[in-house]
């Protein structure tokens, strides 16, 4: 058989993004809140700031740069059961937080965003060499954002992300919270579990050179039509092997604590 890895370097890994796959995603949001969402601009209310650190638990699916998202409790980034938004689509088919940063622009619900700079890699895997299994950001927000909500893709996966949905932030100065996040398919694309049908930076994080580039843009061939469910993780229909890449739930640990 012949050798399909690949020495991985940043160099590597950032080059592979297809259109600007993690680039974008590391500069879409930002770390802080957004224009115009400043904490307790207009509100009345005191701002408030959040350490989240989030944690990588699978052994062998690497995450892209994590988002926290502060909100109203109106706000519902994703639910089982229903169709996965066109922001829960972009990032769970090709990482793109674009979306999301639009419509963390367009409510006044969403109160802070925050998002990461790096994939979130397994130690497991090659490229923990040079990417973090955990990342921890600073949120702002105010009393009116009080619930927190997760994303990041399952970067092995055509549709799959991890999440935690409106779960609360803590009330009191130095309390902190721990929540855990699982896997998600987003419903929206067939799952081939074939390296040409992944973002290119899946390949570069696992080591492997298939010889095949992988797609950061959806495929029309590929719509499924479906609804969020939780995923049935990585079945050995395509090129990935469960027992090396596969996980089981949950997939993140988040931990959530008020500095002041």
């Amino acid at each position: 058989m012949r050798d399909t890895t690949t020495p991985t370097t940043r160099r590597t890994v950032l080059g592979l993004t297809g259109a600007g796959v993690l680039t974008a995603l590391a500069g879409c949001l930002g770390s802080a809140s957004l224009p115009g969402q400043s904490a307790g601009n207009g509100t009345g209310q005191s701002a408030r700031t959040y350490r989240v650190t989030v944690a990588n638990l699978t052994t062998g699916q690497p995450f892209t740069p994590p988002a926290v998202v502060a909100h109203r409790a109106g706000v519902e980034l994703f639910a089982v059961g229903d169709p996965a938004s066109d922001a829960i689509r972009e990032l769970a088919e090709n990482g793109n937080l674009g979306p999301l940063g639009e419509l963390a622009e367009e409510t006044d619900d969403v109160r802070g965003v925050a998002v990461g700079d790096t994939p979130l890699v397994p130690d497991e895997l090659p490229a923990s060499e040079m990417f973090p299994a955990a990342a921890t950001l600073e949120l702002e927000t105010d009393a009116s954002g009080a619930y927190l909500s997760f994303v990041s893709m399952l970067i092995g996966t055509n549709d799959g992300f991890a999440g935690l949905d409106t779960v609360p932030l803590p009330e009191r100065v130095n309390e902190s919270r721990s929540y855990f996040a699982a896997s998600y398919d987003a419903g929206t694309e067939v799952n081939t579990e074939a390296y040409g049908d992944m973002v290119p930076p899946a390949q570069a994080l696992y080591g492997i050179d298939s010889g095949i580039e992988g797609t950061g843009a959806s495929d029309p061939d590929l719509a499924e039509g479906g609804v969020v469910t939780p995923h049935a993780g990585i079945v050995g229909d395509g090129d990935l092997d469960p027992a090396v890449y596969g996980w089981d739930d949950p997939v993140a640990l988040i931990q959530v604590e008020r500095l002041d």
